[in-house]
């Protein structure tokens, strides 16, 4: 009798280990269900993040890139333009060229340090493509673009003056409209300073992506 009692109490306590081992086992599986589904809700919240991140950061090197052409081929236009022709009633030879005047000259040289700069930001953009957690470089490129932006607007706004005189002329100052005789130097420059003011809103957009993409971090 006391074998068989003892045998019960045995074969009780390895029923109760026995079932220890499965409510330990199934925590174990609930503690890991939860893990797996923080993880999962982590992936899902980073992911979505991640992708508009890199697309502002394609979006600037894009704007960037546009900019680069407004701004350098607006210099180059402007910087060619020279036109020559002659005057039938005194017979002599008129010449026009844009570097007698002060205010395009500020433009050709504001659009070319533009430009150039513009150049020189590419391969930063790229690089923040790949690395979307830069944070550094990005405000040293806002702070730029910031000033690029004043020099770009304040040349072309410039230019726009001089380019107004040349077609209407002032009649208070008897300055007398030069695009009648120089019509192609009229339309050369007047089209240097459409490409200009659509760097000026290219750059605006750039600083704007910067400043958003700041915002993210």
């Amino acid at each position: 009798m006391e074998e068989a009692k003892h045998i019960e109490a045995v074969e009780a306590k390895q029923i109760e280990a026995e079932e220890a081992q499965r409510i330990k086992a199934g925590e174990a599986k609930q503690i890991e269900a939860g893990e797996t589904s923080r993880s999962s809700r982590k992936v899902i919240t980073f992911e979505p993040k991640l992708v508009i991140n890199k697309g502002i950061s394609v979006l600037g090197f894009v704007l960037r890139l546009f900019a680069v052409f407004g701004t350098i081929g607006s210099a180059l236009a402007m910087g060619t333009t020279h036109e020559s022709v002659v005057s039938l009633s005194q017979l002599v030879l008129l010449k026009v060229k844009y570097s007698d005047l002060p205010t395009l000259m500020f433009f050709v040289v504001a659009n070319a340090i533009a430009g150039g700069y513009l150049v020189l930001s590419l391969p930063v953009s790229i690089f923040h493509i790949f690395s979307t957690k830069a944070k550094t470089s990005r405000i040293i490129l806002l702070v730029i673009d910031t000033v690029m932006l004043a020099l770009v607007s304040s040349g072309a706004s410039a230019a726009t003056a001089t380019v107004y005189l040349a077609h209407e002329g002032n009649t208070t100052a008897n300055w007398p409209p030069i695009c009648q005789q120089f019509d192609g130097f009229c339309e050369r420059i007047s089209g240097s300073l459409i490409g200009s003011f659509c760097a000026v809103i290219l750059l605006m957009l750039i600083v704007i992506n910067s400043a958003i993409s700041l915002s993210r971090h």
